[in-house]
């Protein structure tokens, strides 16, 4: 279980990386990693990274992201806030139907 959470943690170090020199320095980290302890969840998450290194590279070089991806992982945070759900519902009977008395 420890190494599959060190696993995870070099893997948010490399997509946090500034550079690629960084970042290739992360990924062999992340490949001794799941040398000295090789489980099937690290052996996947690292078959996944390698897999995705081409495209991974692209925002570590540019710092680009794309507004899509942005708006729906601020959403996730809202939505995980606590009481959210409760706010979006009253939200929601707000926008739907105005003038329409809130039930609490």
């Amino acid at each position: 279980m420890q190494a599959a959470w060190e696993a995870k943690q070099q893997r948010r170090t490399l997509l946090a990386s500034g550079s690629l020199h960084e970042a290739s320095d992360s990924l062999s980290i992340l490949e001794g990693l799941v040398d000295a302890a090789p489980t099937p969840e690290t052996k996947r998450l690292l078959r996944t990274v390698k897999r995705w290194w081409t495209e991974t590279k692209v925002p570590i070089t540019t710092g680009a992201t794309t507004a899509k991806v942005e708006a729906n992982n601020t959403a996730i945070k809202i939505i995980k806030r606590p009481d959210a759900a409760s706010a979006t519902q009253t939200t929601t009977r707000r926008v739907s139907r105005p003038g329409a008395p809130l039930k609490q």
